[in-house]
């Protein structure tokens, strides 16, 4: 994939970043995501940041800022970005150095050439660089997914998720944490559309914020939760 996607493909795209204390990272990966060939408009929600993050925002033109006064979660600020996106396609960007934004065209062919509508970057694929843990977490949080939504998929948590921005507002989303993720595949498996992936390069942290035990539990809960909740 080349620069030519932009001129080929015309299709925007809304870019959602949501941040929480991420200073020294947050001007790297706009940068990064401004750089991609795509038309697009970049979302930032800062989620009651209190390192200096707000301020390196306020620094940085081209991009749409929503401020939350207090920290209230991955899944608020990717709610309250979507209420704002005009795009036609939907791109989660985390706001650390893990995925690289230049990808974004892979994410995005399968559904320009109308393959699907929905389009996950796995890491599993891509063989990115887990940590331990984090992998065997992602491993069985998938298996458990496809078990019960009867679906083919390698890896649930990415966040790498590209989606038609009419389906992904049609879903409704009400998770306020890192639930958002299991919320966000419940909800499009539940209404039989295929999700499509590609391989993608990851490079775990071993520092900065990390989803822990209560946060797998929490994910098991709402994979079970949105399967038996009409």
């Amino acid at each position: 994939m080349n620069a030519d996607f932009h001129i080929m493909y015309a299709m925007i795209v809304s870019v959602i970043v949501p941040v929480f204390n991420e200073v020294e990272n947050i001007a790297q990966v706009i940068r990064a995501v401004q750089a991609v060939p795509v038309d697009k408009e970049i979302i930032v929600v800062d989620d009651g940041s209190t390192d200096g993050t707000r301020d390196v925002l306020t620094s940085i033109s081209g991009i749409t800022t929503i401020f939350h006064r207090k920290n209230e979660g991955k899944g608020s600020a990717i709610r309250s970005g979507l209420k704002i996106a005009t795009g036609e396609v939907i791109i989660i960007q985390d706001a650390d150095l893990e995925y690289s934004p230049a990808q974004y065209p892979c994410l995005l062919e399968p559904i320009h050439l109308h393959k699907t509508r929905v389009v996950y970057g796995s890491r599993i694929l891509g063989k990115g660089e887990f940590l331990v843990l984090s992998y065997l977490a992602n491993r069985f949080l998938t298996l458990l997914t496809n078990l019960l939504y009867s679906a083919r998929i390698t890896d649930m948590e990415t966040c790498y998720k590209a989606v038609d921005a009419r389906l992904f507002k049609e879903l409704g989303l009400v998770s306020s944490r890192f639930e958002i993720e299991p919320e966000i595949t419940c909800k499009i498996l539940r209404r039989n559309e295929s999700i499509y992936e590609v391989p993608i390069s990851y490079h775990g942290r071993r520092k900065g914020k990390k989803i822990g035990p209560v946060d797998g539990l929490q994910a098991i809960w709402n994979l079970v939760k949105w399967k038996i909740r009409k």
